[in-house]
């Protein structure tokens, strides 16, 4: 990691610079504006600079050094041995990502809290207020400020002019795998005879004779890219175990795409094992990641990350899991709720428009589903984004098969379906969803009815009771009947019987009781209905009326007990008789 140095500091300027200055001796920088009451006061705190810093688009707080020009180290004991739990806080709290770190001066302590600047279109706030710095204040910012905020939209990077790169610093290797793949992707095999300056211009990468910064991701030599652009570079770290913290084996590649996502895959897929599943007699392999899953989730990252920001791609990889991290957080509009059904615009448009011209993708967004549906259709868990955020898209893909039959039930399904009543991905989620018991309030109702209509799932329950369980032929298919039949809606004398059971337990019971008893299989109006039935019937007895209503054993269930201890005994009197 970077860090400023202490004399680049003392030369900096609080406002020209987006730093701030703070002596701090004694460590007594408030965090959060502790007991002050006044707003004005409980801003001026790590939390408020932080933010305001942020909206600035970055820059550093510094404890431990004067405010005046040049700024002298005075020291302080800010955080002393808990800079961890501070950077760890503020993300906490404001959802910005710092770095904290300490710089020393013979004995005289500094504590640096470096501020990323704040994703394009995004305000951060402080309780409650957006603050930017005025003078020595930390104020609301202006609503002029507040909207032209607002109304950002993300310049694509890709498509800017890299003014240091020439023709000759592009890789002819990377060229001619971008021609063999345009060539085959638009049906053209003339394209392979063109120029490569005629190719550049054709795919926009040459424009008026000048090369862009998708040109130099895509077919820049290892040593231009690492010059120009380094923090294009992807690492790879293997963990043998999920819980550790150094990594085993690390590498670091700086290549043009069209060369480093072949050699990154082939890299995965060395430590790659697999599941055994058997179907019937047959047995077939499912990998623990599937090659389409990672190449698609690195195309993302590649296409969407923000090359603005000097932190690279990191690939987390352990025996079963394999996490991948890249800077900037969702483009504009997508969010882990609509992940999946908002069109994604890329934050790189050129570089993502010559990826699906040569075939690598197939359309702006698909990648997405594509992961979704190869990870649920083999029986594993969801990608995992919830570890997201405003400043890095983190994805976890888990190679564990959760369920086997689930995975061979959807693959069956898909054999059987013509192709355009296959199931999509929504469907598959849907599915993953019913099976995994999922409150109706989770479900896509337009891609329930349409399960509905495929006969792959039922409805059972009635009005605010209402739930779904796939179909009989799933438990058919798992051999497990008896989970369907435990699924379906109890009848009257299932329902009395476990009443029966809990009120033999308890001796009484209110009707909250028995809803919780039946929570998910049957309403409340429902529960009630039976209820007073039994009452009627005399099999339980009302206690009580309004809110101290209770429950007990009926007459006429004790006369049915009584009747049956009766002719037990009479059976059991008669076996000691012929004894």
């Amino acid at each position: 990691m970077s860090m400023i140095t202490i004399e680049e500091l003392k030369n900096l300027k609080e406002s020209e610079d987006k730093i701030e200055f703070k002596k701090g001796e004694r460590g007594n920088i408030s965090y959060d504006g502790g007991s002050k009451t006044k707003p004005s006061d409980r801003r001026r705190c790590i939390l408020g600079y932080v933010t305001a810093l942020c909206n600035e688009k970055g820059g550093y707080m510094v404890i431990g050094m004067s405010d005046n020009y040049p700024h002298q180290v005075v020291g302080t004991n800010q955080n002393l041995g808990s800079i961890g739990d501070l950077e760890a806080n503020i993300y906490r709290d404001t959802g910005i990502r710092p770095k904290v770190y300490e710089l020393f001066e013979k004995s005289k302590r500094v504590l640096v809290i470096e501020v990323p600047s704040r994703p394009v279109g995004k305000v951060f706030k402080f309780e409650d207020v957006s603050l930017m710095r005025v003078g020595e204040e930390l104020k609301a910012m202006s609503d002029e400020v507040y909207l032209k905020i607002l109304n950002e939209q993300d310049s694509d990077f890709s498509k800017e002019i890299c003014r240091r790169l020439s023709i000759s610093d592009l890789d002819l290797k990377a060229i001619e795998i971008l021609k063999e793949k345009y060539s085959i992707k638009q049906n053209n095999p003339q394209f392979r005879t063109l120029s490569n300056e005629q190719i550049l211009s054709d795919l926009e990468l040459l424009v008026n004779g000048k090369l862009t910064n998708a040109a130099l991701i895509l077919l820049g030599k290892d040593e231009i890219i690492k010059k120009l652009l380094p923090q294009a570079s992807i690492i790879l770290e293997y963990r043998s175990l999920e819980n550790q913290i150094p990594f085993e084996n690390r590498l670091v590649y700086i290549q043009p795409f069209f060369k480093l996502i072949d050699t990154l895959w082939n890299t995965i897929n060395l430590r790659n094992g697999s599941f055994p599943i058997q179907d019937g007699a047959y047995i077939f392999n499912i990998p623990y990641f599937n090659e389409e899953v990672i190449r698609e989730s690195l195309n993302n990252a590649i296409t969407h990350r923000d090359y603005r920001r000097t932190s690279e791609i990191v690939i987390k990889q352990f025996p079963q899991r394999l996490d991948i991290i890249n800077a900037g957080g969702f483009p504009i509009g997508v969010t882990l709720d609509n992940l999946l059904i908002t069109p994604s615009t890329p934050r790189n448009r050129l570089l993502a428009d010559v990826l699906q011209k040569t075939g690598i993708v197939e359309r702006s967004g698909q990648g997405v589903d594509k992961i979704f549906y190869n990870m649920l259709s083999e029986g594993k868990s969801e990608p995992d984004y919830s570890k997201s955020d405003f400043f890095h898209v983190t994805l976890k893909l888990s190679a564990v098969i959760k369920d086997r039959a689930f995975a061979l039930f959807i693959d069956s399904i898909q054999k059987e379906l013509p192709k355009h009543k296959k199931l999509s991905v929504l469907e598959i989620i849907t599915l993953n969803k019913i099976k995994e018991r999922l409150p109706k309030k989770n479900l896509d109702l337009e891609q329930v009815n349409k399960l509905l209509d495929k006969k792959l799932i039922e409805r059972r329950g009635k009005t605010n009771a209402i739930f779904y369980i796939l179909s009989k032929d799933y438990y058919e298919f798992t051999d497990e009947k008896t989970k369907y039949y435990n699924l379906l809606e109890p009848d009257d004398n299932e329902v009395l019987a476990k009443i029966i059971q809990f009120l033999d337990k308890e001796d009484f019971a209110k009707m909250g009781d028995f809803a919780n008893l039946f929570e998910g299989k049957l309403s409340r109006r429902q529960v009630r209905a039976r209820v007073d039935k039994f009452v009627n019937d005399k099999m339980i007895e009302q206690v009580g009326s309004g809110k101290s209503t209770k429950y007990i054993l009926g007459e006429n269930y004790i006369k049915e007990m009584e009747v049956i201890y009766k002719a037990i005994d009479i059976v059991r009197k008669t076996n000691n008789k012929e004894k």
